[in-house]
């Protein structure tokens, strides 16, 4: 029987961006409204998370040729692009790996109408957006024109399966955003909505951390991936660049 799923998996945060500042001066500041530009598809890393990404590119390139990614699979969004791309710059993809493949149902989160505003904005514009939102919870709450948890979840559910169809056996790596992160590990691990929301409100994922798994040929009927280190950010640390874990420009509703 061929196996199902990829020998290692990393899933990696992208690194710091331009909205990742411009949400944490807002909130710092008390205002009701993200200040930036670009759409959020369109925004960039920020210096600090071009460090990061190098950062992290050299720990893969440090791994034995036969350890590192054999693909990289990314959001379509800019930063997590750039982080990609660092990434293989750095030499941490095996060579003769393929170019990153561009993944839309790895994008980040949609927040509809309340994109780029602060939970202070959100409470202010929409009060009955914020009011249903802690009646329901982040987990099921879909903002108008946006995305619940559960969305992100069920498009991710078929981004698995490529994975599983394409690079069964392969070490794959991911790079993405913070929720994807989250709501990966919620199915990958097989979670109740109790227990990712638990891990999420213990702390945000890093930019560049690392998510790993390793899979387990014994486990269960068919093997399964199983969780060898979670928000990992040795490789950023160690690498000179600051560890941050800013929200995303659109964290509103995250």
């Amino acid at each position: 029987m061929q196996q199902r799923w990829p020998t290692r998996l990393w899933i990696v945060r992208h690194g710091e961006s331009a909205g990742n500042v411009a949400a944490d001066a807002a909130h710092g500041a008390g205002s009701d409204r993200i200040d930036i530009a670009e759409r959020d598809v369109d925004v960039p890393l920020s210096a600090r998370g071009e460090g990061q990404a190098d950062a992290v590119g050299r720990w893969f390139a440090r791994l034995p040729a036969e350890d590192r990614p054999e693909t990289a699979l990314t959001s379509p969004y800019l930063r997590a692009r750039q982080t990609a791309e660092r990434i293989r710059a750095a030499g941490g993809l095996t060579g003769g790996a393929p170019d990153s493949i561009v993944d839309e149902r790895l994008r980040e989160k949609e927040l509809g109408t309340l994109d780029r505003l602060t939970r202070t904005g959100v409470e202010q514009l929409y009060p009955e957006q914020a009011e249903m939102r802690r009646r329901l919870g982040k987990f099921y709450h879909r903002p108008p024109s946006g995305e619940s948890w559960c969305d992100v979840i069920l498009r991710l559910r078929s981004a698995l399966d490529t994975v599983s169809l394409h690079h069964g056996e392969k070490r794959v790596l991911i790079v993405a955003h913070q929720v994807v992160v989250l709501c990966l590990r919620y199915l990958i691990e097989e979670m109740t909505e109790g227990e990712i929301l638990a891990i999420d409100a213990a702390g945000d994922v890093a930019n560049c951390s690392v998510t790993e798994y390793v899979f387990q040929p014994h486990e269960g009927t068919t093997g399964k991936l199983a969780l060898v280190r979670y928000n990992f950010v040795a490789p950023v640390a160690e690498g000179g660049a600051p560890v941050t874990s800013e929200p995303d420009a659109n964290v509103a509703a995250r």
